[in-house]
């Protein structure tokens, strides 16, 4: 049986944190062996609620592009682009947005919601890239007809809004477009090093592309049990930022950590060191990668263009089935 195929994106809207890698790009690497992917950086989704300043644009997809390929994307099992390196994107989209009723974005869950949100900071998104967000979104998945879309549950009405935009292209014209499913991917849940959510705007994040040194400064800066003041204290491990990342990266050793620290066996100080050692041993693979392709950067050109090429290939041939069931091929050499 033939493999289905996958698309998905991320905004280059910053650099990754191992957060974000464990929320997604964790699950991607995984799928890349039991699915066809196309993953793109979608840099015009970025414009959508930061088009005022672009002059990070074109290090963030650098960056963005280390981050896959580092995590262990295979260049050659998936095809990795930009996604304003491939024009049919942009038509697509167009054409879509010719059939798609204007109630249906402005009923999108999140619209009012961020522009009040981000409005509050004093961004202007009161605009109609933001608002045709879903379309272009729409164009993206199905322009390579992707079956199956990795989503977390927080966007699954986004992807019930494409589905209910190709079924309103495939009922006027004709069955061109797959419906593409929901897949939930098991993702691992990080705290930052404060126990607040990661995120680059608490300033408590590990950044993905941390040196081991790095990771080792800032697993010392974890947060721990508040009650725990000395070694001889007893500890409660469910509080504590420090076990929370125990769980994921010493798995196999997580309940003697956990009894240790109850009956005070260790102090926080070790079990902060025996973690970043853990740490810098599971992401040991990660670094290598990156410090090699941090060494040869046009390897990282090349790959894009190479991903651009053969996703061109295959966006044309569902453009010319596009313009051939709306009329739109009269004359076209």
């Amino acid at each position: 049986m033939s493999k289905g195929r996958i698309f998905s994106g991320m905004q280059p809207s910053g650099k990754f944190h191992l957060g974000n890698y464990l929320g997604a790009l964790e699950n991607w690497v995984k799928l890349q062996n039991e699915y066809e992917c196309f993953f793109s950086i979608v840099d015009w989704h970025a414009l959508t609620s930061a088009y005022e300043d672009t002059s990070k644009l074109s290090e963030n997809i650098h960056n963005m592009a280390l981050d896959w390929l580092s995590a262990g994307l295979d260049p050659e099992k998936n095809v990795i682009f930009i996604q304003s390196h491939v024009k049919e994107h942009a038509e697509l989209h167009l054409l879509l947005s010719m059939i798609t009723p204007l109630s249906w974005l402005e009923r999108v869950p999140t619209y009012k919601d961020k522009i009040l949100q981000l409005g509050s900071q004093g961004k202007d998104i009161n605009t109609y890239g933001f608002l045709g967000y879903p379309e272009l979104m729409t164009a993206d998945i199905i322009l390579y007809k992707a079956d199956t879309v990795p989503v977390g549950e927080d966007q699954i009405p986004h992807l019930e809004l494409s589905r209910e935009i190709l079924r309103r292209f495939n009922n006027i014209y004709k069955p061109v477009f797959p419906e593409p499913k929901a897949y939930l991917g098991k993702a691992s849940v990080l705290p930052g090093i404060d126990g607040r959510k990661m995120s680059k705007s608490y300033g408590n994040e590990i950044p993905f592309a941390a040196s081991p040194d790095e990771l080792r400064a800032r697993v010392r800066m974890m947060v721990t049990d508040p009650q725990r003041i000395k070694k001889s204290d007893l500890g409660n491990p469910d509080v504590c930022t420090v076990y929370a990342f125990h769980k994921i990266f010493t798995t196999k050793e997580t309940g003697e950590i956990a009894t240790n620290c109850r009956n005070a066996n260790i102090g926080c100080v070790d079990c902060k060191k025996c973690l970043a050692e853990k740490m810098v041993e599971s992401l040991a693979d990660i670094h290598a990668r990156r410090s090699d392709l941090e060494a040869n950067p046009t390897r990282v050109k090349e790959i894009l263009v190479y991903g651009a090429e053969r996703a061109r290939k295959v966006a044309a041939a569902t453009m010319e089935e596009v313009r051939e069931v709306m009329n739109l091929s009269y004359g076209r050499i």
